[in-house]
């Protein structure tokens, strides 16, 4: 489970945005840039991972340039008591690289990748086919208008922190 709000002090904060800054730097540099001991960014950073706050280190890839440059989002309508199962399957098809659980009008939302729109059409017949999909929509992205991003939201729980310290 996810970590509170208040576990994320000003301090954190800073740690955080520095690594989605500059995700290449060593703790050496973090802590000298930060003003502090290299062990305090060091146990900051194994604290946040625990507790849920950093859930992985990687580098962002474009699925454009990986020739998948189609992007749709798929709305699923799943059969009662078959929501897991049609999870799993869904897992399988490397075009779908996010599934949500929803409310609305379809019980799952997944963000498909295509090479094309031909593609995209074989990628969602796959998915009609799979047991428990009663029926899908999809919707194709335009234009990218904000990229996904985290900055904003470090930035402004590390204003709330303020200066408050953890105990």
């Amino acid at each position: 489970m996810p970590a509170p709000v208040d576990a994320v002090d000003a301090l954190d904060a800073k740690i955080l945005r520095l690594l989605l800054e500059q995700p290449r730097t060593s703790v050496r540099e973090y802590a000298r840039i930060l003003g502090v001991a290299r062990g305090t960014v060091q146990a900051r950073l194994d604290r946040l991972e625990r507790d849920g706050v950093i859930t992985g280190y990687g580098p962002s890839l474009s699925p454009a340039a990986l020739g998948h440059p189609v992007l749709a989002f798929v709305h699923i309508e799943v059969t009662q008591g078959h929501l897991d199962d049609v999870g799993d399957a869904l897992a399988t098809v490397p075009e779908i690289i996010e599934v949500f659980s929803t409310t609305g009008a379809g019980d799952l939302l997944t963000r498909v990748v295509a090479r094309d729109n031909e593609h995209l059409e074989d990628v969602v017949q796959r998915v009609i086919r799979l047991p428990g999909v009663v029926r899908t929509r999809t919707e194709m992205v335009l234009r990218e208008r904000v990229r996904h991003r985290m900055l904003p939201l470090v930035d402004a729980v590390g204003q709330t922190a303020g200066t408050r310290r953890r105990p």
